[in-house]
This record gives structure tokens, sequence and C-alpha cells, in this order.
């Protein structure tokens, strides 16, 4: 599927948009490269106060007061994690807000289209910044689980194996949405 019929089924969407009190946003940047698509994955440093630590992720975080729309917090975050001015991109749109297992906090993934190579840097919050060929894991060659263990019981969530990186959670389930819009 190319950019510009993506663009298309993410117009033709009507977002679900959640209420709740804390918000976030996340650009799901992606560019083409080889026929296929990759798209732009940050590994959060690790943390101890962050229950995201050191999981894959897309650019992002939450909404500032200054932020007018969730639209201006992905473009804010992106630009303080890995230095990507979103002003180069193409917004192709957002795509349903996705509830977080913290109470009360969504997140809204905007998908952008870029071209080329931009210089990327990862800030004291980012561990790696990385593009991943997304046909492997949309045809599910990449599939595999993620194993978390709570009070002595393992849990497996299904994942996806990005060259020994894991993308599994609120990552996976955004890019469930996403590829409900690239299969044909």
């Amino acid at each position: 599927m190319t950019l510009e019929q993506l663009r298309t089924r993410i117009a033709e969407l009507e977002p679900a948009e959640l209420e709740a009190p804390k918000r976030a946003a996340v650009a799901t940047v992606l560019r083409p490269r080889g026929g296929e698509l990759e798209g732009l994955f940050i590994r959060r440093a690790e943390h101890p106060d962050d229950p995201w630590s050191g999981h894959m992720a897309f650019p992002g975080g939450r909404q500032d007061p200054e932020d007018a729309t969730l639209l201006d917090t992905a473009r804010r975050e992106t630009l303080e994690e890995v230095g990507l001015d979103l002003g180069r991109a193409a917004l192709l749109g957002p795509l349903d807000d996705v509830q977080t297992h913290r109470k009360g906090l969504i997140v809204r993934p905007y998908v952008f289209a870029l071209e080329g190579e931009p210089a990327l840097e990862g800030n004291y919050e980012v561990a790696e910044v990385l593009w991943v060929p997304l046909g492997p894991l949309l045809r599910g060659e990449r599939d595999t689980t993620y194993p978390l263990e709570r009070d002595g019981q393992t849990w497996r969530f299904p994942a996806y194996d990005a060259d020994g990186r894991i993308i599994w959670g609120l990552t996976y389930r955004m890019l469930q949405l996403l590829f409900r819009l690239l299969r044909p």
C-alpha cells in the first residue's frame, strides 16, 4: 500500500475519541523504504518511576498545558525525544484513542509520512531510536509473545520481534490499528 492510499483510508475513518482526565499523544512516523514502509520507534530509557521503562514505543508523551491540541503534543514530544520536526512530515491523520493500563490515561496516535533520512538523536528519555520495517510485522513473520510475571504467575501477551527488541502492550495495540488500514 502506498502512503497516498493510507492517507485516503485514514481520511475515511471516524476515529474513536475517548474522554479521560489525562491525555497523551504519539507520532507514528512512516517512510517508504525498499518498496515497503518503515516505522519510527524508540526504546525508552530505563527509569524506575516510568511504567513503560525500557519498552519499545512511538515518540510521544503526555499533553502539557501549553499544548493547544493532542496533535501539538505529538509534534512537541517527537521534537523533544528524537529531534524530528514534524513540520517536514505530512500528517495523514489520527487513529482511534487507546486506553492505557493506567486508569484515566488515553493515548491518541497520529500518523505522519516522511521522505528521506532525517538526522535523529534521542534525548535523556530515549535509549535508542530506530526504523523498523513494517512489512514483516504486518505479514505475521515477526509474531512472538512477551512474558510478564506478576504475583508468581506468568502472563503471555502478543508481541512483535523487531530484531531482538520486543514490541508489545500499548505500542502493539496501536500497530494493530494501523495494520487494519494497511491490509488489503
